[in-house]
């Protein structure tokens, strides 16, 4: 199939990004993309939990997953183009990555290799499209859609752990020096932020454990909070767990997130595909280590298959009142995109005949 035009690769975007699809609300979206890409050149169906999946090549062979969330954080964005910028909820994270994977997996020719596109659910939530996908067979490269710039390659995200804290205490007054609920709390939290302060591994962000107070309420009887760490790759989660426990005293605890950082190998196969797009495009690629997750943290643990994350856009922009995507750089990133799956594709078609040559010698010997 020859490559989309530019205003036919625009009006998927653009319609995507019109259709209002908040976690948990992504329904219209995936009828939508069920029936619009057999136009495209792909078969489609969507599985148990509400992902689509749209397949395009032979049965056998190698195969290579594009993961995209077809989700977003539930506040609108007023769809409009201004110039070359389209506006709109999802045109950066992650609709613009996910449709640039549908236009570049429907022009590519990768040959003997099939190649998946799949548009997955609830990612700003706790990744549940993309944990049911990472229960199926493993495919042989993994590409997840997510904001890094038309020349951004992401080989890194960190992970998370969502803690929610619940303490009561007895009814007292103000000047009482007993301890007060509110006090607990709080003294909870500044352990966390100490704790997280002396297991820094690096100088970079990227090194460090996070902690971020994501809400708090309380009274002398009654407080509670949520926080969220992001933590490194190496994060010694039962250290910390055991710390959180220690910490907690009497009060209740939650863990409602055990997410663990990924870094992936800046040699392997998809990374070398991706960069090699990006030089054909004529630009420099720059390997990019994220303080966020990404369905990345699910998917690469489980197939353990060469990964790495690509899509336009500026991620400093995500689920913000103004987030919006150049369609110029939408554009370019198709063309990356597409060169680096014929690439990766002629890659793995060769590993597979280099494979099914040496068991043909075996069977003659």
């Amino acid at each position: 199939m020859s490559a989309p035009s530019g205003a036919r690769a625009e009006a998927l975007l653009r319609r995507m990004v019109e259709i209002a699809s908040p976690s948990g609300s992504e329904q219209e979206l995936a009828a939508f993309l069920e029936r619009e890409l057999p136009e495209w050149g792909f078969c489609t169906r969507q599985d148990e939990v509400g992902n689509v999946l749209a397949e395009r090549g032979p049965a056998e062979g190698p195969v290579i997953m594009l993961v995209g969330h077809m989700d977003t954080v539930p506040a609108p964005v007023a769809v409009r183009r201004e110039g070359d910028l389209l506006y709109g909820r999802g045109t950066v994270d992650a609709k613009g990555p996910l449709a640039t994977m549908v236009c570049a997996a429907a022009s590519a020719r990768t040959g003997p290799v099939r190649v998946v596109v799949a548009g997955v659910v609830e990612e700003e939530t706790f990744g549940r499209g993309a944990t049911h996908l990472a229960r199926g067979p493993r495919p042989d490269a993994v590409i997840v859609g997510e904001p890094n710039g038309w020349a951004g390659v992401g080989i890194g995200y960190k992970g998370r752990v969502v803690v929610r804290y619940e303490v009561r205490r007895p009814a007292a007054h103000t000047a009482s020096p007993e301890e007060q609920a509110a006090d607990a709390a709080a003294a909870f939290h500044h352990a966390v932020v100490r704790y997280c302060a002396e297991h820094v591994t690096g100088p970079r962000a990227f090194d460090q454990p996070l902690p971020t107070l994501l809400r708090v309420e309380g009274t002398i009887e009654h407080a509670r909070l949520t926080l969220a760490v992001r933590t490194p790759p190496g994060f010694d989660l039962p250290s910390f767990e055991a710390f959180l426990t220690e910490a907690a005293g009497d009060a209740r605890l939650w863990i409602d997130d055990r997410t663990p950082a990924v870094r992936v190998d800046h040699r392997g196969a998809v990374v070398r595909a991706l960069c090699g797009g990006v030089r054909a495009q004529g630009g420099r690629p720059r390997l990019k280590l994220k303080t966020g997750t990404a369905d990345l943290n699910i998917v690469e643990p489980a197939w353990g298959c060469p990964a790495a994350v690509y899509g336009p856009g500026d991620s400093a922009l995500d689920h913000t009142d103004h987030e919006h995507i150049d369609l110029r750089e939408y554009a370019t990133a198709i063309e990356v995109l597409r060169h680096g799956l014929e690439a990766l594709a002629a890659e793995l078609a060769g590993d597979a005949g280099a494979e099914a040559d040496a068991g043909a010698r075996a069977v003659l010997r």
